[in-house]
């Protein structure tokens, strides 16, 4: 039970008190409430509920903020987290935050929004970001997936790992450095219609793309997934695990564009069965000629069926 209700008993018992008289344990007894179950159950023996609120704060104090956290199994917390706990006045808990950065024992990714670095991550600084982004963007109040390069990882494709961790969000955010990860964030207008996974992690769970919707943000950021040979390497791990039919689902509330540079990608790395769904979506659609290289210059002819002007030349790694 977090301290905060215990603090809310206490309290409750303490109104208790001054209505029916004497101790807490008489009211437990003339009621039979949940206050008399919960003093049973912990085998708690308390004569006031000013002593309920001592004890619980000296367990707080003695065991210190962070050891608390990682006893209920956090390892991020707000500000505001850190006065609800410690019930001590504002610049009481900012000065002891601020010693706990001085000395390595938490990160601030975010103005008022800190992560526990354990013993195992003092070195690098801080724990890995599947630790914390999910509250992360929980405190930021701004929807989110894991996306692009993080998101294949996460589904397998291990030929490269990426440098940065990479979220995409509603909005423009500046990139946060803790420890030796580097978070991007990356603007989305579909960030709602996208299909994603909760996803475990060592701490919690986070949201990421599905392997549909990373193959689709992979030709659309392009740059930002290590340009076009690395993403057909990446598309050539994933596709055996893309479900053609939840791809088309998908695709069909995606630009054409998007469509016509994943799926001449697809037939490059040689899984035909992928591309030829986004073929009949755009079989129903106008389709223009585009640039594979979208930032390059223009040269060549467009391709059929695609109708695709490869102005780029696409290396697939080994």
């Amino acid at each position: 039970m977090r301290l905060q209700n215990w603090v809310q008993i206490a309290l409750d018992v303490t109104l208790a008190r001054h209505k029916f008289g004497g101790s807490h344990s008489r009211r437990c007894d003339a009621g039979r409430g949940k206050y008399h179950r919960v003093c049973k159950n912990r085998r708690i023996e308390l004569l006031y509920a000013n002593t309920l609120v001592y004890s619980v704060l000296k367990v707080t104090c003695r065991m210190g903020l962070l050891e608390t956290l990682q006893s209920q199994g956090r390892y991020s917390f707000t500000e505001a987290d850190a006065r609800e706990m410690l019930l001590r006045s504002d610049p009481a808990v900012s000065a002891l935050l601020r010693r706990l950065k001085q000395k390595g024992r938490i990160v601030a990714p975010r103005r008022g929004f800190y992560v526990i670095v354990t013993p195992e991550y003092s070195t690098a600084g801080a724990p890995p970001p599947t630790w914390y982004v999910d509250d992360l963007m929980h405190h930021l109040g701004q929807p989110y997936y894991v996306g692009l390069l993080s998101a294949a990882a996460m589904h397998g494709a291990t030929h490269q790992q990426p440098m940065r961790y990479q979220v995409l969000t509603d909005q423009p955010t500046r990139a946060s450095t803790v420890g030796r990860s580097v978070i991007e964030f990356h603007v989305s207008t579909s960030i709602a219609e996208t299909p994603t996974r909760r996803l475990q992690t060592e701490t919690g769970t986070l949201l990421v793309s599905t392997r549909e919707a990373t193959a689709l943000d992979l030709v659309r950021f392009v740059r930002a997934s290590g340009g076009l040979g690395n993403v057909a390497t990446v598309l050539g791990e994933l596709a055996e695990e893309i479900d053609p039919d939840q791809l088309a689902a998908f695709g069909s509330l995606r630009p054409s564009p998007d469509l016509q540079r994943l799926g001449y990608l697809l037939d490059a790395v040689g899984h035909t069965r992928l591309a030829n769904p986004l073929l009949r979506l755009l079989s129903e659609r106008r389709v223009r000629s585009v640039l594979l290289d979208a930032g390059g210059p223009r040269k060549g002819d467009a391709v059929r069926p695609w109708r695709v002007i490869p102005n780029e030349s696409v290396e697939v790694d080994e």
